[in-house]
């Protein structure tokens, strides 16, 4: 990074000595000019060598950064711009840049609710007033699935600090069940997103069990400066969703072979857009289309929602306690279909 931010500093020197048409530039004035203009603005004392800034001038001539500059050397020793008014800083952009440009700050805005990405809010903000794309007044065209005014949001930008910075937690947590909040001293280590919900992943201090706290359910945050922070070695935030669906998994969890069965409609979509990365075809019907697949996963709520989302287009053929589950879950809610309630069906009429 520090060689690439070196080298616009040179190309912003070059350009700006070849703009000034009142002194005539030789190679070794560029040299000393770059040499100058590292020194002043990141205290580099070494200097600039001759080859560097010939390079450069090979680089700002071609097209590999957009450049295409002019540069022509005169009198067998003097550059200029071969055209007057030219610079890199007023390079045009095509309509390709203006699209690419505004999907990347279409995507960059995802970010504001992180406190770290704030500074970036701000150029982000003039960034789009200066695509001219803008003034065709084009709708997005890329939507990103949020509930902006979700619970718990507010607890990004500090948790995401004292992940940072390694600090241990005292956590106020009350599940739906229960009626008083519960105490965690946490050592915390992951932020997780699933289905525009956000979870906490620590350890509790006493005995190292990981939990998973959603950030909606967490009443109270503050730091605990008297219990040092620990590292859990047993878990791998790189590697400990890779075998899951969705966020509910313990360390000590094993994936489980599931197989399932789905319609001919459904095996469509399902090749197309895994239910999950470990997917494979076993096999496929040639008189019905329907197919055979298996995924290898922990088994949790998560995965079973996810079953259930397809109806009547899946079916899990094993394991058996998989089976078994889904198949009780189903008979409830078409039992509860089946249950008239006459009240509430009144009060929809009216």
């Amino acid at each position: 990074m520090p060689a690439n931010k070196n080298a616009l500093i040179r190309y912003k020197t070059i350009d700006n000595c070849l703009r000034n048409r009142y002194r005539r530039w030789t190679l070794e004035d560029l040299v000393d000019a770059c040499s100058d203009a590292l020194y002043e603005m990141e205290g580099i004392r070494k200097g600039v060598s001759v080859r560097t800034v010939q390079a450069d001038i090979q680089m700002m001539r071609s097209d590999k950064l957009g450049y295409n500059a002019p540069i022509e050397v005169y009198d067998h020793k003097f550059y200029r711009y071969a055209e007057d008014d030219y610079s890199i800083t007023d390079m045009p952009m095509s309509q390709n840049d203006y699209e690419v440009m505004q999907e990347a700050v279409d995507m960059l805005r995802q970010l504001e609710d992180f406190e770290q990405f704030s500074e970036m809010s701000d150029v982000i903000s003039r960034l789009q007033d200066k695509l001219s794309i803008s003034r065709n007044n084009r709708k997005p065209i890329i939507h990103f699935d949020s509930v902006p005014h979700l619970k718990g949001l507010k607890l990004l930008n500090p948790l995401y600090n004292y992940i940072a910075h390694k600090q241990t937690l005292r956590v106020m947590y009350q599940s739906f069940s229960a009626s008083q909040p519960m105490e965690f001293i946490l050592f915390p280590y992951l932020l997780k997103e699933f289905r525009n919900r956000w979870f906490l992943f620590g350890s509790r201090s006493k005995d190292m069990v990981l939990y998973n706290l959603p950030l909606d359910r967490i009443t109270c945050v503050e730091p605990v400066d008297g219990i040092p922070y620990c590292e859990n070695p047993d878990f791998d935030s790189e590697h400990f969703f890779e075998d899951v669906i969705g966020v509910s998994k313990n360390i000590k969890n094993t994936p489980r072979r599931i197989k399932f069965w789905a319609s001919a409609q459904q095996s469509k979509y399902i090749i197309t857009k895994p239910i999950h990365r470990s997917q494979k075809l076993i096999r496929e019907n040639p008189e019905d289309g329907s197919c055979i697949f298996r995924i290898d996963v922990v088994i949790n709520f998560e995965m079973y929602s996810v079953f259930m989302s397809y109806g009547s287009g899946i079916k899990i053929i094993y394991p058996r306690m998989a089976v078994n589950y889904m198949r009780d879950t189903l008979r409830e809610a078409a039992d509860l279909y089946d249950r008239v309630d006459e009240r509430i069906c009144k009060e929809d009429e009216e």
